[in-house]
Parts: C-alpha cells; sequence; structure tokens
C-alpha cells in the first residue's frame, strides 16, 4: 500500500473501528467486481454505518485527494460500482424505511432491498416504481444512483419521475435533506453561490433552444447516458434540480442517504400471452400497436433468444420449428378487478387481432403458467452464460430506439453480431419503450479478442446515435463501458454542460472519477496483465478502467 493510503488508513481509524476497514488482499480481491466484466482491486474497503461516518470519510478524503467510490448491492452491469482507490461498502445500518400518507410515499435509505421495499408496500396495493430485474438484490441507493427501470416501470415510473425528497451528502461533506424546510433553508444560505451557478446553468439550458429541444428529445426515450441533463429543463428550484441530477449520478456528484418515492399502483389481477410471429418485423408492428391498450409489460424475444430457452419446462414444442426470423412478445396487463382485467385482455387482443401469429393468442390469469412464462424472459441472460466457452464472460447492453423503428433496429443490430461474428448474441428487451437488451459472450485475452469487441462497440454506437438517435445507455446507467461514448450521443454542448455540472459539485473529482464521464475515448478496452497499483490519477477521468482490472474472464 502507497504512503499515501497508509497515512489515509491510520486517519480512518480514528472514527471507525478496524473491523470495518477491510484491506487484507482476499478480501479486496472479492470487492474487486460488481455484476459487470470489470475488475478493479480497491486498496481500502470501509463499511460505514452512519452519515456521520460518510461525512467524515469525504472530508478526509478531500484533504488526502483520495478517489471514494460508493456501493450498495454491487448489481451493477456497467461498471459502476469498482475502483482501485477506497470502496465505501453500506454496512447493516442502512435497512430503514417509513411508510408515509396511507403507502402514498415510502422513505428508504439505500441498504433497503427493492423488493423489500415493496413487500412493505403489498397491504395497500402499491409499489415504488422501478422494477429493475434484479429488484431482488438491487438496494435503493443503487437503483436511485443508476435511475434503473425494468419491465413495467417505463419512463413514466423510474426514479427521477417518482422522486418525492432526497436526504444526500454532497461531495464537500455538506448534508441536506430537501423534506425538511429549515435543513433546505440553511443550504440556501451556505451554498448560495453554487445553487445559483446551477440556477444559471438551467436559465441558460432553458433559453437555448436547440439544446432544450435535444434533451426533450432525448428524454422522450428511456435514457441513462450522461447526468440527467432534463432537470435543467424541468425545474427552476435549483434545489430541485440538484435532487433530481442525483438521479442517475452514479454516486459521482454525492452520497444517496435516504431517498422518498411517490409510489405507485400494483394491481393484484394480472393476465399474460406469450405472442409467437414468424417474422421480427410483424412482432415489432405489433409492438406499436399495442402502445395504446392497457398492458403494463411488453417483452420482445428473438430467435436467438427462443432458441437459447426452447427446452426449458413449460415451453410448447413447436417453438423449435419456427423459423429463423421469428421473435416472440411476453405482454401482461394488469387490473384491479377481475372483470377490469377481462375487459383489458380483450382490447389487447382486439388491437392485434389482424396480424398473423404463429399459434392462437391466448392470455392466462393462472399465477404458476404465468410465473413460468417471466421466469424464462428472465433467464435469457443466464441462459448465454450457460453455455459460454470457458475463459469467456457474458456481457449484457441495453439500447433504445423510437419504437416505430424497432423493426429496423433488430435488424440492423442481428446484421453487426454477423460482421463481428457473435452467432450467440440474443435480443430481448423492454419492447414498449424501444428499449432493446443485447447478450454475447467475450474473451479479452488477446489482440485480435479486443478489436472484435471495439469493432461491435464502435458500430452499435454509430447505429444507434447515427440512424436513429436513439440512447446507448436506457436503463443501466452510463458506467464505465459506455462513457467514452456520451459525447457521441449528446453532441459536443450537452457533453460540455456535463462536466461543467460535474466540475461545479465535485471539483476535485473525488467521487466515483472516470465513471460516467471519461475523456479517454479507450478506457473500456484497457487491459494490464497484473493489478496496477493506484495513484491519484489512477481512477481519474484520463485512465478509470485499466484492466486486469478493466476486463475479466468469467467464473
Amino acid at each position: 500500500m502507497k504512503p499515501a493510503y497508509q497515512a489515509f488508513l491510520h486517519e480512518l481509524k480514528t472514527f471507525i473501528p478496524e473491523s470495518r476497514l477491510i484491506i487484507d488482499p482476499l478480501r479486496t480481491l472479492a470487492y474487486g467486481t460488481d455484476a459487470s466484466f470489470y475488475r478493479l482491486i480497491p486498496q481500502i474497503v470501509v463499511r460505514v454505518e452512519s452519515e456521520q461516518e460518510v461525512i467524515g470519510l469525504i472530508g478526509r478524503a478531500r484533504a488526502a485527494q483520495i478517489p471514494l467510490t460508493f456501493r450498495a448491492a454491487g448489481t451493477s452491469l456497467s461498471g459502476q460500482a469498482i475502483t482501485d482507490s477506497v470502496l465505501v461498502q453500506l454496512g447493516d445500518g442502512w435497512n430503514g424505511y417509513r411508510v408515509l400518507d396511507d403507502a402514498r410515499r415510502i422513505s428508504l435509505q439505500p441498504g433497503v432491498i427493492g423488493a423489500q421495499a415493496n413487500r412493505a408496500l403489498a397491504p395497500f396495493n402499491r409499489k415504488i416504481g422501478p422494477d429493475p430485474a434484479s429488484i431482488n438484490a438491487a438496494r435503493i441507493g443503487g437503483i436511485a444512483a443508476n435511475n434503473a427501470s425494468g419491465m413495467c416501470c417505463g419512463t413514466a415510473q423510474n426514479s427521477y419521475r417518482t422522486l418525492a425528497s432526497m436526504r444526500m451528502v454532497l461531495a464537500d461533506g455538506t448534508l441536506i435533506d430537501t423534506a425538511d424546510p429549515d435543513s433546505v433553508a440553511a443550504f440556501r444560505e451556505s451554498h448560495r453561490k453554487t445553487l445559483g451557478e446551477l440556477d444559471r446553468l438551467a436559465r441558460e439550458t432553458r433559453a437555448n433552444a436547440a439544446l432544450r429541444a435535444r434533451i426533450e428529445h432525448k428524454y422522450r426515450l428511456k435514457n441513462t447516458t450522461g447526468y440527467a441533463l432534463n432537470a435543467l429543463v424541468d425545474f427552476e428550484d435549483p434545489v430541485e434540480i440538484l435532487q433530481h441530477l442525483m438521479i442517475g449520478s452514479e454516486g459521482t456528484l454525492g452520497f444517496i442517504a435516504e431517498i422518498s418515492y411517490h409510489t405507485v399502483d400494483e394491481h393484484p389481477h394480472k393476465a399474460s400471452a406469450l405472442i409467437f410471429f414468424d417474422r421480427v418485423r410483424t412482432c415489432c408492428e405489433a409492438v406499436a400497436l399495442l402502445k395504446s391498450t392497457p398492458v403494463s409489460a411488453v417483452e420482445l424475444i428473438d430467435r436467438a433468444g427462443l432458441h437459447s430457452v426452447e427446452d426449458q419446462p413449460g415451453l410448447p414444442a413447436f417453438i423449435r420449428e419456427l423459423p429463423g426470423d421469428a421473435a416472440a412478445l411476453l405482454v401482461e396487463t394488469r387490473a384491479a378487478t377481475p372483470e377490469q382485467l377481462e375487459t383489458q385482455v380483450a382490447v389487447i387482443s382486439s388491437a392485434i387481432a389482424q396480424l398473423p401469429t404463429s399459434q392462437p393468442l391466448r392470455f392466462t390469469s393462472d399465477a404458476a403458467e404465468y410465473g413460468r412464462y417471466w421466469a424464462i424472459r428472465k433467464g435469457l441472460f443466464p441462459a448465454v452464460g450457460a453455455v459460454r466457452a470457458t475463459g469467456t464472460t457474458v456481457i449484457i447492453e441495453d439500447v433504445a430506439f423510437p419504437v416505430e423503428r424497432l423493426a429496423e433496429a433488430v435488424a440492423e443490430l442481428h446484421g453487426i453480431f454477423a460482421k463481428w461474428h457473435y452467432p450467440e448474441a440474443l435480443i430481448f428487451g423492454h419492447a414498449l419503450e424501444g428499449n432493446l437488451h443485447f447478450v454475447f459472450t467475450q474473451a479479452f485475452d488477446t489482440p485480435q479478442a479486443l478489436e472484435r469487441y471495439e469493432g461491435l462497440m464502435d458500430d452499435v454506437a454509430q447505429m444507434v446515435v447515427g440512424r436513429f438517435d436513439g440512447s446507448l445507455k436506457a436503463e443501466h446507467g452510463t458506467g464505465r463501458n459506455m462513457a467514452p461514448y456520451v459525447e457521441l450521443e449528446w453532441g459536443q454542448e450537452a457533453y460540455a454542460l456535463m462536466w461543467q455540472l460535474k466540475a461545479l459539485l465535485d471539483p476535485e473529482e473525488i467521487l466515483n472519477p472516470g465513471v460516467l464521464l471519461n475523456r479517454d475515448p479507450r478506457v473500456h478496452l484497457k487491459t494490464s496483465s497484473r493489478c496496477r497499483r493506484p495513484t491519484r490519477w489512477s481512477t481519474s477521468a484520463s485512465s478509470a478502467a485499466s484492466a486486469s482490472q478493466a476486463v475479466r474472464p468469467g467464473t
């Protein structure tokens, strides 16, 4: 350990018990990964148990110029929750919640698992808006910091749209609770200059017709690429702007100590249908028709995805005989009463009745049956991992397109997979929002493998942005993997604005540097044969993801 970290560790021991300061190589190695394919070995892992410890930690990190990365459950898919500096792990004291206003709101500490929040709300037929596939493991801190959404969430019920208030610690160590008028008043006084700058940036953005139009266009789709610039357009109060900028900021602007959500309905009656089409284009035409019907989720599965699960229990044998251009939609509708559910099923069925399907359309309200359908859909990602070659890892990326151009986008993605020789790649996703996930396996052990991966990512980025003006990250957060492409998607002016926000709220780049914004165009590719020792700059914008560290084989 370098002297700077030894001195920093000594400082930490003055207010954090040694049992919560992890430096032994085995455990730091274990903390070197999250759910992504990156690896960065932290020098110190700190388990924090209180806001005061977070404030003390940030203050000492600023003094020592030591970068910090906050981590909840580590389910991030783009390398947001790893570092080769100091990793700050939530301890056991962050699991509190309060159900408020007859369950119309819920306040949650960052350590609460998403599914636990929903269990607390279930007696009221309410739930939180975000519903990521990892909701049984993901914690609220990560769900908010990544603006995670999911199959039923869309763009209307994510953390940004359902945020009521937030308690946060900023990069200067200041604590503000936006639900507490006294806290807000004190912050307005102590941070007059910061709020004034936010106000100026917001006014300039709203007055810039081209930039404002760009922001409004980008957020018609699911979008978690870069900072939430829509906060500068949607709100005038700089405190509201600040708390909405924290959503999706991936721990680069501050620490979320508590978040209050406006909750949404959780209707008790559900019906699902697995609908098969002989052609992808017909499948995508169905998506457009379903957009205006009372569906709660519409999931697309391409032929490769169907092939990966066709032997699963509960799926009919005819799936094996579907043509090569086939695809399926998993559709769900939810209602408050059985009668309303029946009416909704009729409306949905009528909307796509004119389209040819491979098999007759049939909805089921049997929980066991539709549960099998959804288990299969959620199993597509691990299905690829089950057949991957030794020494490779499974990568999932998520992009978004205008729904009316979904068929074109699927065809072009398949073409890129063929060009770069990814025969195992499959596509699925939240079709109602034009949000597609693609999954493939990748080795990183040779220059040729890296060149192939770089070619794939570059072509996907150019296609998504250049051909469709879509989103390079729809719901998984920007992370390390897409940070080099943020400027490509947003353009120079919006990208420069994002750097201004980072400089305003974290001028010393103490918080998760190199993640979300990174000026190194090859940061997502860098590899090393050994674990590089950190310096003040090793996690900075110029070299955040070196990787012995950066890329790891699947295990």
